[in-house]
């Protein structure tokens, strides 16, 4: 693949309380016929994240059409999951005709940095607010998936709700600080809020300078599954992403070498590259992506060139 990089779409400007800096995990989802809503995780003063939306022209996405002056969901009462911020990962209109959205909730841990479980929220209005469906995670801790069950894709194929999602129970040391150890899992329900205590392994980590993939983004097509994420290496310290294609949607090949997005000098993405989410919108196809830092310049979109 090849992608021409349009450039920053939106960089916040900190004129809210709850949303002081970053832009956080790009999750793009088709509004309407003219709109793509874009929904981002920024960051109040202490750091803590809840959702919000950009709105952009989907004929020409680096035009922002508007943009929510309140989070479309609050972070959980303390001693929740996700009281030290949300972040949405995936969009899915469901049946009914409400979004349905699915974010991971991040927890400040004592004897381990955080946990990081996944909750579900549904949408009456179009994704203008969001409620909780339950207080706790639709992904819970268990004996297999211990710290981590976070960045859910959900998909709705032939009226069964598949969801790709990290998961992991281990903490590596990287110069000198705890990281996250997680692979790929995949479960299917048939009402996209019961799922198994262990999902099915669906891409392992590669070698010993992995420790992570992060944000996984399905996208099926008369051809199969293309699968976007990122890629955390002890070499690196930083994020790139990776591409893999798949027949069922469960075995992937890895082709990361044909992704054709990178870092790239002077560039927002010049260190770190992540949260990769692909729709294709006018007969074009477009990636959102955050650079350096998780997105604290803002997030970025790449047109794939034919």
């Amino acid at each position: 693949m090849k992608w021409r990089k349009l450039g920053l779409v939106w960089r916040n400007d900190a004129t809210q309380p709850w949303s002081r800096s970053h832009a956080m995990g790009p999750t793009p989802f088709r509004l309407d016929d003219r709109t793509i809503r874009v929904f981002v995780t920024c960051l109040d003063e202490q750091g803590r994240g809840r959702p919000g939306y950009v709105d952009v022209d989907a004929t020409d996405p680096t035009r922002v059409l508007g943009v929510s002056s309140d989070a479309v969901m609050d972070i959980g009462e303390p001693g929740s999951f996700d009281d030290n911020g949300l972040m949405p990962l995936s969009i899915v209109r469901v049946p009914s005709g409400d979004l349905w959205m699915y974010y991971s909730g991040f927890e400040i841990c004592t004897r381990i940095r955080y946990r990081i479980l996944s909750g579900v929220a549904v949408s009456n209005d179009n994704g203008a607010t969001f409620r909780r469906l339950s207080s706790t995670p639709v992904l819970e801790r268990t004996d297999t998936e211990r710290f981590f069950r976070g960045g859910p894709f959900a998909m709705v194929d032939q009226g069964v709700f598949r969801l790709w999602y990290v998961a992991g129970s281990e903490w590596t040391m990287l110069n000198g600080k705890a990281m996250p150890v997680y692979d790929l899992r995949y479960q299917e329900s048939a009402d996209g809020v019961t799922w198994g205590d262990t999902g099915t392994l669906s891409m392992a980590l590669t070698g010993a300078d992995e420790h992570g993939f992060g944000r996984p983004w399905v996208v099926k097509s008369e051809r199969g599954y293309q699968l976007f994420y990122s890629i955390r290496k002890r070499s690196l310290g930083a994020y790139r992403l990776g591409y893999a294609e798949s027949a069922d949607g469960l075995h992937w090949v890895r082709k990361d070498e044909e992704m054709g997005l990178d870092v790239e000098d002077g560039d927002l993405a010049s260190e770190a590259i992540m949260y990769s989410a692909v729709i294709e919108s006018c007969g074009k196809t477009y990636c959102f992506y955050n650079g350096n830092n998780f997105g604290e310049q803002g997030f970025c979109v790449a047109e794939l060139i034919p």
